[in-house]
Protein backbone atom coordinates (compact mmCIF):
# COMPACT_ATOMS: atom_id res chain seq x y z
CA UNK A 1 0.00 0.00 0.00
CA UNK A 2 1.31 3.31 -1.04
CA UNK A 3 -0.11 6.22 0.96
CA UNK A 4 0.86 10.15 -0.98
CA UNK A 5 0.27 13.24 -0.29
CA UNK A 6 -0.65 16.03 -2.88
CA UNK A 7 -1.83 19.70 -2.59
CA UNK A 8 -4.93 20.70 -4.54
CA UNK A 9 -5.53 24.82 -4.78
CA UNK A 10 -8.98 25.68 -5.53
CA UNK A 11 -11.30 23.82 -3.31
CA UNK A 12 -13.93 26.15 -1.38
CA UNK A 13 -16.56 23.73 -0.57
CA UNK A 14 -17.79 20.20 0.04
CA UNK A 15 -18.91 19.68 -3.35
CA UNK A 16 -14.98 20.69 -4.55
CA UNK A 17 -14.18 17.92 -1.85
CA UNK A 18 -16.49 15.44 -3.51
CA UNK A 19 -15.76 16.24 -7.17
CA UNK A 20 -12.05 15.25 -6.39
CA UNK A 21 -12.30 12.97 -4.53
CA UNK A 22 -14.47 11.17 -7.17
CA UNK A 23 -11.99 12.18 -10.20
CA UNK A 24 -8.92 10.61 -7.72
CA UNK A 25 -11.27 7.74 -6.83
CA UNK A 26 -11.50 6.51 -10.36
CA UNK A 27 -7.83 6.02 -11.11
CA UNK A 28 -7.18 2.18 -11.56
CA UNK A 29 -5.44 0.97 -8.41
CA UNK A 30 -6.59 3.76 -5.77
CA UNK A 31 -8.16 2.28 -2.82
CA UNK A 32 -9.69 5.72 -0.82
CA UNK A 33 -8.98 9.65 -1.21
CA UNK A 34 -9.17 11.68 2.20
CA UNK A 35 -9.31 15.68 1.43
CA UNK A 36 -8.76 18.28 4.29
CA UNK A 37 -10.49 21.03 2.82
CA UNK A 38 -8.68 23.40 5.03
CA UNK A 39 -5.49 22.60 4.23
CA UNK A 40 -6.27 21.94 0.55
CA UNK A 41 -4.31 18.07 0.93
CA UNK A 42 -5.37 15.02 -0.83
CA UNK A 43 -4.31 11.86 0.82
CA UNK A 44 -4.47 8.83 -1.80
CA UNK A 45 -3.68 5.08 -0.67
CA UNK A 46 -3.19 2.92 -3.56
CA UNK A 47 -1.94 -0.58 -4.92
CA UNK A 48 1.33 1.55 -6.30
CA UNK A 49 2.65 4.45 -6.68
CA UNK A 50 0.87 6.93 -9.32
CA UNK A 51 2.29 8.34 -11.86
CA UNK A 52 1.71 12.28 -11.06
CA UNK A 53 0.31 13.42 -14.50
CA UNK A 54 -2.36 10.74 -14.21
CA UNK A 55 -3.49 12.27 -10.88
CA UNK A 56 -3.33 15.72 -11.85
CA UNK A 57 -5.33 14.86 -15.75
CA UNK A 58 -7.84 13.60 -12.67
CA UNK A 59 -7.70 16.96 -10.62
CA UNK A 60 -7.86 18.98 -13.38
CA UNK A 61 -11.03 16.84 -14.56
CA UNK A 62 -12.60 17.92 -11.23
CA UNK A 63 -12.11 21.88 -12.28
CA UNK A 64 -8.82 21.97 -9.71
CA UNK A 65 -5.41 22.57 -9.94
CA UNK A 66 -2.82 20.59 -8.73
CA UNK A 67 0.10 22.24 -7.63
CA UNK A 68 3.66 21.38 -8.15
CA UNK A 69 6.21 20.19 -5.25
Amino acid sequence: MVNTTYQVQGMTCGHCVSAVSAEVGAIAGVSDVQVDLATGRVTVNSDQPLDVETVRAAVDEAGYNLVDA
